[in-house]
């Protein structure tokens, strides 16, 4: 059964947005170009703009596909430990198996850095990290935390993007250490 123009464009499309996913760790965002992106494709350069106005474009699209993923994932196993407690062990053995400098953390900080530049993708990104503190926010409440859940919330996502960023630096950083910190935040025993 052939398929038809609009599969074979979505099929395309996916592969410049995965392609795009992909070389950002290796070469920076603002080191993607379009023969880069065409190459890992294996499509020829102007299918870059016939699916993309630019590669500013791409890249926000794929980042942000990316991070919607990834965000969702981190949101869905986080909500569905028992408690708070359990939740922070997730947490830092989830965060335990990323280097720091893996593709996802490298694709994830590189976002960051181009969203003070970049207002799209500031505003994407900001509302996909609003909507994973909201999800965390009512978690805690539901499982009992007496302070501001806004608040907590938005401190642990904080935590993660620190974490991860000093774990690039550190590759040594023990996350058995970061749990009593994390736990006091919550007024949890160590």
């Amino acid at each position: 059964m052939a398929s038809t123009s609009a599969e074979r464009g979505k099929t395309t499309r996916q592969r410049l947005l995965d392609a795009a996913v992909a070389l950002v760790p290796e070469v920076g965002w603002g080191g993607v170009t379009t023969r880069l992106v065409a190459e890992r494709a294996g499509v020829a350069p102007g299918v870059v703009h016939y699916h993309f106005a630019s590669v500013t474009e791409l890249l926000v699209a794929a980042g942000t596909g990316f991070s919607g993923v990834l965000l969702e994932q981190f949101a869905v196993a986080l909500t569905a430990q028992p408690g708070i407690g359990e939740g922070v062990d997730w947490l830092l053995g989830e965060l335990s198996r990323h280097s720091g400098t893996d593709p996802a953390s490298l694709l994830v900080v590189e976002m960051f850095l181009a969203s003070t530049r970049l207002p799209e993708l500031r505003e994407r990104l900001g509302e996909q990290i609003t909507g994973f503190r909201a999800r965390v926010a009512s978690w805690l409440a539901e499982h009992g935390y007496q302070g501001d859940a806004d608040a907590a919330a938005a401190m642990l996502a904080a935590a993660v993007d620190g974490i991860m960023l000093h774990r690039a630096l550190d590759p040594g950083l023990d996350f058995a250490t970061l749990a009593g910190p994390l736990r006091a935040m919550f007024g949890l025993d160590g």
